[in-house]
């Protein structure tokens, strides 16, 4: 969606804000990952074996945490949530810096992943509240470029402040999600009960309970959605957590070149998400996603072939490309399944699945680097080919005309209301 500085004040302020809150988030997590495993293996002598546990710390809250508070914006709003959940993870990167030993990081990154478990999906939940139906995959895509947009200057800015001291980085990305969260009390408008028709009372009321925080286990489809997402992500995340390392084991690249490195798929995603989306409009997602999958493979085939820079450069390429191809897709499926009352539920069990990622990624990536360098590439061709084909054939499913009616789409009167 190609939008006009003449057309940004006719565009829903919550949403606006969403993209911004997105890019503050973006920013944190491009200053974290890319130097959390160099300041965990240099500066606080962690080995590598037991780098991927300290990032399932982090997931691990949230994984904690989503099932019990992942749905709360359905029942208290989306702007309390948005507030407490940005200004938590800001208090808890920022944390990093001051503590020391396995076991005070350890919890540090819990306490930070319960906080993180409701940012994301209710951002996603409050765009969708105020847009239509028809919109949400452009909006998404827009989400996607404000994060990336935050991850081209968080590692940027890590890769200064690497030069000083790895820690410092964290100082930076707490200060983001801080700001953000500030932003947040001034200026968020609340969008709860948008678009919600009399006769939802009694949904809202049922999503309030913790049987409606679990949808995955009450709605199959979504169930098999989510399967397909954890597995395909999973592998894809080992570009982030173990080319760090890779990279540094060979030679090839010093903290702030790895830094760079992101900074620049980050740059990609910003310069061609909105032309892949429009591309993409006219495939199916089954196509998409395969192609998704044909690019990953290819770029851990050259990680495997060569850690040189020009292996490394055009792997991060290829996996920016595949998460443009099926990113937006999925929070689109998402909420075409979900009914109104419970978008945010629905949001945070995909969240969930994210998390499983953000866990098992790290984990099991470094734990196979461990045993020989180039086994996760190896190990992750054959899972993404058969991820890439179920999660195409599961999202196609979930926004087939059956699932997608337009009952729940927010009337043009209510947008207005938060113009």
């Amino acid at each position: 969606m190609t939008i006009l500085p003449s057309t940004w004040r006719r565009l829903p302020r919550p949403a606006l804000l969403g993209l911004f809150l997105f890019f503050c988030a973006g920013f944190a997590d491009g200053a974290l990952v890319p130097f959390f495993p160099l300041w965990a293996s240099g500066e606080a002598n962690i080995p590598v074996g037991a780098i991927g546990l300290l990032f399932a710390c982090y997931a691990g809250g949230e994984l904690v945490a989503a099932p019990l508070i992942g749905g709360i914006a359905d029942g208290i709003g989306r702007r309390p949530v948005l507030i407490l959940s940005s200004l938590g993870v800001g208090c808890g990167f920022i944390a990093l810096f001051f503590v020391h030993g396995v076991a005070a990081t350890a919890a540090a990154l819990l306490l930070t992943g319960m906080c993180e478990s409701v940012l994301h999906p209710t951002i996603l939940t409050a765009i969708a509240d105020v847009t239509e139906s028809s919109a949400h995959p452009r909006w998404f895509g827009m989400a996607r470029v404000s994060s990336s947009a935050g991850q081209i200057l968080g590692p940027a800015c890590g890769a200064l402040l690497a030069l000083v001291s790895l820690g410092s980085v964290f100082l930076a990305g707490g200060g983001m999600l801080i700001l953000g969260g500030i932003v947040m009390l001034i200026a968020f408008a609340e969008t709860h009960g948008s678009g919600r028709a009399e006769g939802e009372a009694e949904d809202a009321e049922e999503g309030e309970s913790l049987s409606a925080l679990l949808p995955a286990l009450r709605d199959g489809r979504l169930a098999k959605l989510l399967a397909w997402v954890v597995l395909f992500e999973i592998s894809g995340n080992w570009i982030e957590a173990v080319i760090p390392l890779y990279a540094q084991d060979a030679g090839t690249l010093s903290p702030s070149g790895v830094g760079a490195l992101f900074a620049y798929a980050a740059a990609l995603t910003v310069g061609l998400q909105m032309l892949v989306g429009r591309f993409a409009e006219a495939r199916s997602a089954l196509w998409l996603a395969a192609g998704a999958g044909i690019s990953t493979i290819a770029a851990f085939a050259l990680l495997a072939v060569s850690p040189g820079i020009i292996s490394l450069i055009a792997a991060v390429s290829l996996c920016a490309v595949a998460q443009m191809l099926v990113g937006p897709l999925v929070p689109t499926a998402v909420n075409a399944l979900a009914p109104s009352a419970r978008r945010a539920s629905y949001m945070a069990a995909s969240s969930v699945a994210v998390d499983l990622k953000d866990s098992l990624g790290p984990s099991i990536g470094t734990a196979l680097y461990a045993l020989a360098p180039r086994l996760p590439w190896i190990a992750g061709i054959p899972l993404v080919a058969i991820a890439s084909l179920g999660l195409g054939a599961a999202i196609g499913r979930a926004r087939s005309p059956v699932d997608t009616a337009e009952d729940d789409a927010m009337p043009a009167s209510a947008v207005e209301n938060y113009r």
